[in-house]
């Protein structure tokens, strides 16, 4: 763990009981980290993950980074008081989106394992900034090995069920559950949300509007999130 400190905080208010993973979009990791770290910005994460594996800490977990921006989920809006933000180094889609390294995603689950050891996070509750944020942002994107964080118990895994089971649900049914889920949703203004699920849960259905694969999906998510 390397402490390089963000001027970029304040009082949280409240218990943490989120994480949530962002990659840095921006060309370099050292170009993410100056931004995190300059006061003029008002941006900050608690911990920057650059490409090897090292491990930035710039803001205490008991203080309220900047990271979130405007969000939601389920039903609340400030984000930023009841999570962790991590940032991920990744040029992202701006500046060619490319997969996250090895060592990098080894450093992220170490980093989750402590973090959800030490508040108790559920892994419904491990999200993508695109999740709480769907209207506006698209990290980290579907290249990123939620799999892997699955596999550990740290979060939901994609969707790897049968897509046939989608076609006896409903339009209005996969559409209620998309909000059910967490997501800001609301009727009439649901398509960026079904994007930021999609590209989260199953990406090989991005753009695709309610397919049989992404109902199928939002049904099982919704019935993973009850056991929780």
């Amino acid at each position: 763990m390397i402490d390089t400190p963000s001027p970029n905080f304040d009082i949280r208010g409240r218990a943490v009981d989120m994480v949530i993973l962002h990659y840095t979009g921006m060309p370099t990791g050292k170009e993410a980290l100056d931004r995190l770290r300059d006061a003029k910005a008002k941006v900050s994460a608690h911990y920057l993950i650059e490409e090897n594996g090292d491990c930035y800490r710039l803001v205490a977990e008991d203080m309220r980074a900047w990271h979130a921006g405007v969000s939601a989920w389920k039903g609340e809006y400030d984000i930023n008081a009841r999570s962790i933000g991590i940032e991920i180094v990744n040029p992202g889609h701006e500046f060619g989106y490319r997969d996250f390294s090895e060592a990098q995603i080894d450093s992220v689950i170490a980093l989750l394992k402590d973090i959800a050891k030490r508040h108790n996070i559920a892994p419904g509750y491990v999200l993508a900034h695109s999740d709480i944020a769907p209207r506006r942002k698209e990290d980290p994107g579907e290249k990123f090995p939620w799999g892997r964080l699955a596999a550990e118990g740290l979060a939901l895994a994609p969707f790897s069920g049968d897509a046939v089971a989608g076609n006896s649900v409903s339009y209005d049914d996969a559409r209620k559950a998309l909000a059910e889920i967490g997501y800001d949703a609301p009727l009439g203004d649901h398509a960026a949300a079904l994007l930021a699920f999609q590209r989260r849960f199953c990406p090989a259905s991005i753009g695709q509007g309610f397919d049989a694969r992404t109902k199928a999906a939002l049904m099982a998510i919704k019935s993973a999130l009850r056991f929780e």
